[in-house]
């Protein structure tokens, strides 16, 4: 588990291809401090295990699905990508709880400054647009931030200077491509109620579509 607060700027060393996979040579230095063969690793928000590991850097594994469904696809030599190790269990939770498996990808539409932020609009598909709201939480390149703004094409985040000055976001242009992670609560409950999914409640006999006792007994949450 992630909490969407990157810890590094790392930079793509080299990316070695396969039939349809990918290995990614990263350099990195703050991190590697604790980081050990096997350990996660989020990678601009996709969650990947290092196999091997150096002073100054790591490898990672990339499997065809998840070039098909991320952005890494579209790294190359010389890319910067924001990084993350997984949450220490005496950690300070500082962001939202980050899975680091992402639902999709969104495209930026626009930057505009406001005084010391900067406004970052992105279109994204209708079904990851369902689970944002205003003033929740969004996982954009592995970063945890506040949805400001939602409609049924876009959302909008606000930017401040020291995010900006930590992440690549807005390092990146219009019309690049980003990792998006919804906050998987919503996703949860959509699961349970069957709530505009096509999927049918467990037992449609003994539920209302309201979360009940019974109904959380029944799924194996209590």
């Amino acid at each position: 588990m992630f909490t969407g607060l990157i810890e590094e700027i790392g930079c793509v060393r080299k990316i070695t291809h396969g039939a349809a996979s990918a290995v990614l040579h990263i350099k990195a230095y703050k991190i590697m401090d604790d980081v050990k063969v096997g350990d996660s690793i989020a990678v601009n928000g996709v969650c990947l295990t290092a196999t091997s590991v150096t002073s100054d850097g790591f490898t990672a594994d990339v499997m065809a699905e998840t070039l098909r469904r991320s952005s890494l696809g579209k790294l190359s030599p010389g890319s910067y990508v924001n990084l993350e190790r997984a949450m220490a269990a005496n950690g300070r939770f500082g962001g939202h709880i980050v899975s680091g498996h992402i639902d999709g990808t969104g495209t930026i539409r626009s930057f505009e400054k406001e005084d010391n932020a900067i406004w970052v609009t992105i279109e994204a598909d209708k079904n990851i647009l369902r689970f944002i709201v205003e003033k929740g939480s969004i996982t954009i390149d592995g970063i945890s931030l506040t949805v400001a703004y939602v409609d049924n094409e876009c959302f909008k985040v606000s930017i401040i200077p020291h995010t900006s000055s930590e992440t690549t976001l807005t390092d990146k242009k219009v019309k690049d491509i980003v990792n998006l992670e919804n906050d998987i609560v919503g996703k949860y409950v959509e699961k349970l109620l069957g709530i505009d999914s096509g999927v049918k409640k467990v037992d449609d006999k003994k539920s209302s579509g309201t979360l009940n006792m019974d109904i959380l007994t029944r799924n194996g949450f209590l």
